[in-house]
């Protein structure tokens, strides 16, 4: 009971202290886009040739009469009371929006995550274990080509070759199939509202679907995972605690496991953390090649437009996913090593 109330004061502390940081990041979102070249007025008007009276009540339809801190202190007393405003473009609550993307989004991300851990961790432990080797250096150009190598040109890699040229992967429009059936609207997430279903031919439909954007930002965090598993690992291993346990005749695979993988994890978390966030807000390019309807696209077409609201929207979303990414970094800190207090 302690503890979770301990972990509870953590947590409400973490977001008291991060509503600072996140009306900066909404005062200074709302002024670049006011400054930014064009007028919304101009581009969602009618016709062409609308007249600067239509103009005119349009811009006052949309606030812009109003002057910036009269504009800003609306927008946030619309905030404060949940309503991000209404986007030009869609013609819809921007809450609105973001719910019906948002999802996409975040499936997409989660298994890029899942497939980058699930290959870097293991690449950084062997390259560390063979330090020096021929497998580390291949290990490290790995991590080389993979920062260099920007996500637009491997998402069109993947797509030639295994779509145009192999002919296994299904076309890349989007996350179903246009013929196929779509799922009820429980989760939002595709995999499991199918699962939930029962549907496993629609579930292996949309993995299909899913693979070839997932790997492409895989390969594009591969890198930092990999190489700060390798150098948290190349750390634990020159430990007196390591080598204590490999003198009394600890096995060496329970050495690795058991205490020097454990140990390591603790910064791979953190950088797991930031990627998280940074894959998120960062994936739009994986959207527009895949046709994926994520809300990372749905931004950026907003801002083309200078349609304010969603773009506002977008960047107060990334603010609190991120400060909720750092809390649960906070906690998983605690689990894989409970001498570091969640205090």
């Amino acid at each position: 009971m302690k503890v979770l109330t301990s972990i509870g004061r953590r947590i409400l502390r973490r977001l008291i202290s991060s509503i600072p940081a996140i009306l900066g990041v909404v005062v200074v979102t709302f002024i670049l886009m006011r400054v930014l070249p064009g007028d919304p007025a101009v581009f969602f008007a009618s016709s062409p040739t609308a007249g600067q009276e239509e103009i005119d009540a349009l811009r006052e339809q949309m606030g812009l009469d109003k002057s910036i801190p009269v504009q800003l202190g609306l927008y946030l007393r619309d905030v404060a009371q949940g309503d991000l405003g209404k986007s030009m473009l869609t013609g819809q609550a921007v809450t609105k929006d973001i719910a019906q993307r948002l999802p996409a989004s975040l499936e997409l991300t989660i298994v890029a995550l899942i497939i980058a851990l699930t290959v870097s961790i293991p690449l950084g432990v062997i390259s560390a274990l063979r330090q020096g080797s021929w497998i580390d250096h291949i290990v490290r150009l790995l991590c080389t080509v993979g920062v260099c190598m920007p996500t637009f040109v491997s998402g069109l890699l993947l797509i030639f070759v295994f779509y145009y040229v192999l002919g296994i992967a299904p076309d890349p429009t989007g996350r179903m199939d246009i013929f196929a059936a779509i799922p009820p609207d429980l989760t939002g997430y595709l995999l499991i509202d199918f699962a939930i279903v029962g549907d496993w031919q629609g579930w292996l439909s949309a993995a299909s679907r899913i693979i070839l954007p997932a790997c492409t930002m895989a390969l594009f965090v591969l890198a930092p995972l990999a190489r700060m598993t390798r150098a948290s690992m190349l750390a634990v291993l020159g430990s007196e605690f390591v080598r204590t346990a490999r003198s009394v005749g600890i096995r060496d695979r329970k050495v690795v496991v058991t205490y020097a993988l454990r140990n390591a994890l603790l910064p791979v978390l953190t950088i797991a953390g930031i990627v998280f966030s940074t894959m998120l807000g960062a994936n739009v390019l994986v959207e527009k090649v895949f046709s994926w309807p994520g809300v990372a696209s749905y931004t950026l077409d907003a801002l083309l437009a200078s349609d304010y609201a969603p773009v506002q929207g977008f960047v107060l979303l990334m603010a609190g996913i991120f400060v909720l990414v750092n809390l649960v970094v906070d906690i998983l800190y605690g689990i894989a090593d409970p001498r570091v207090s969640i205090s």
